[in-house]
């Protein structure tokens, strides 16, 4: 199975930014989407954005369009995500997540890192 590994996190005042990474063990069919989500205390699993290793395209949340950018590097197996202008309503664990679909739903994706926390001051 695909391991995922992500760092980056951080606490950062609201306005700020932060760059997370997420490095994948190897890239696969399984794995051709890489997708960010994030969990904030007594919420449920959000999406966040998602890239494809082949083509680079993305897909963001609207919460997060215009502030947040996906990118990746292919020969090092890594997903990037660069946030900016951060606000409060960010807080929470950012998972990096990988499928081998074009969705936004967490079931549909199978191979989860462990998390990484971020936390905006306001």
């Amino acid at each position: 199975q695909v391991q995922l590994v992500e760092s980056g996190g951080g606490l950062v005042q609201a306005g700020g930014s932060l760059r997370l990474s997420c490095a994948a063990s190897e890239r696969t069919f399984s794995t051709q989407v890489m997708a960010w989500f994030r969990q904030a205390p007594g919420k449920g699993r959000e999406f966040v954005g998602r890239i494809t290793w082949r083509s680079g395209s993305t897909y963001y949340a609207d919460s997060v369009m215009g502030r947040f950018t996906l990118s990746r590097d292919n020969a090092e197996n890594t997903v990037y995500l660069q946030m900016n202008s951060l606000k409060p309503e960010d807080t929470g664990v950012y998972y990096c997540a990988a499928s081998a679909w074009l969705l936004v739903d967490p079931s549909t994706f199978t191979s989860w890192g462990q998390g990484t926390q971020v936390t905006v001051s306001s």
